[in-house]
């Protein structure tokens, strides 16, 4: 963690002292008021972004500058993974004056730094954001914000303040593993395309590193976009099998195309796990009612978001005691359930 000088939050003068031109002036270009010609606002703009300077959109209007919301930044909804991070932060925080507010990137990096610059306008006590990977100017923005923050999901990479997850990357070798372990040689990989899904690329690195040191590797791999379905991993687990039917093994990046592919192999009457084995990612608990228990590694969703909310609350309210762990590395559970043969 950076000491408290690196978390002075920024003001107008830093961004006046640093683009060469006066207070009066920065504030008028950031207001888009007044008269400044054009050079100059191009010279203060590019500056307050590089510094990562967010004007203060409740300046003057309460004496504490702050704000009792903590930005919460994830990329989706749509799935059960973030909900349960939700589920744990709340948890925690209802039992504080601290509110979370919500912001969506959608895997976009230009969007998170959209949604973070406007949330750090409205000055909030703290903030928990998805991921280590961001833009230049996201990083600066969170440099200069002078608040906590906790970067959650993935502790492969080096934090801006504290951090809070797995490594995803660990979580990819130890299934790699466990699925050489139980004699299976022919793997398939089912996941997405998304580029800008790290944790995802991530795991595959680290089950790739693994099997190669027993000499194996990925005998065919199907990728989809859009949003993980059950549909998705029917039509995926059929198109690759189809391709490749001498498979023994099919990893998923996550539970939900798991589940799709569990539900198809066992349409077709395929033994699970004795003709193939199948893996996933998550440990999501709406699957617990599928007709066989899929493998799977679960990921700490919730208790990642409770010990991120209690870095934000310890430090926002400065509750004294004990201060948390600025790095918390959990360590996921691996399930073999009714998919992975032991």
């Amino acid at each position: 963690m950076n000491d408290e000088t690196d978390h002075r939050p920024l003001t107008l003068r830093d961004v006046s002292e640093a683009s060469g031109v006066s207070e009066m002036t920065v504030s008028r270009v950031l207001r888009n008021r007044g008269d400044v010609s054009d050079s100059t606002r191009q010279r203060v703009l590019e500056t307050a972004k590089r510094l990562g300077y967010v004007p203060n959109k409740i300046a003057g209007a309460l004496a504490s500058q702050r704000v009792n919301l903590v930005a919460v930044i994830i990329p989706s909804m749509s799935n059960m993974v973030f909900p349960e991070v939700m589920t744990g932060i709340s948890a925690v925080l209802d039992e504080t004056p601290l509110q979370p507010v919500v912001g969506l990137t959608h895997y976009k990096p230009e969007r998170e730094e959209a949604v973070l610059y406007e949330m750090l306008s409205w000055r909030p006590s703290g903030v928990i954001i998805a991921g280590l990977e961001h833009t230049d100017a996201s990083r600066a923005m969170l440099r200069g914000a002078g608040i906590p923050i906790v970067e959650i999901m993935d502790t492969d990479g080096e934090p801006q303040d504290a951090v809070v997850g797995i490594s995803h990357r660990r979580a990819g070798r130890e299934m790699a593993r466990a699925i050489i372990a139980q004699g299976y040689r022919r793997i398939g990989f089912l996941g997405t395309k998304m580029p800008l899904d790290h944790r995802a690329r991530k795991r595959f690195e680290g089950f790739t590193e693994a099997l190669a040191k027993e000499g194996i590797e990925v005998t065919d791999q199907e990728f989809y976009e859009g949003g993980s379905a059950l549909k998705k991993g029917r039509e995926m687990t059929e198109t690759i099998l189809t391709r490749s039917p001498n498979l023994d093994f099919l990893y998923y990046s996550n539970d939900m195309i798991g589940a799709g592919g569990l539900l198809y192999c066992l349409d077709q009457g395929i033994d699970v796990p004795g003709r193939i084995g199948l893996a996933a990612f998550n440990g999501v608990e709406l699957l617990d009612g599928l007709p066989r228990q899929l493998a799977t590694m679960d990921a700490c969703r919730a208790e990642i978001g409770r010990k991120a909310a209690e870095i934000i609350a310890r430090r926002a309210l400065d509750a004294g005691g004990e201060p948390p762990p600025d790095r918390i590395v959990l360590t996921p559970t691996l399930s073999f359930g009714d998919t992975l043969r032991r």
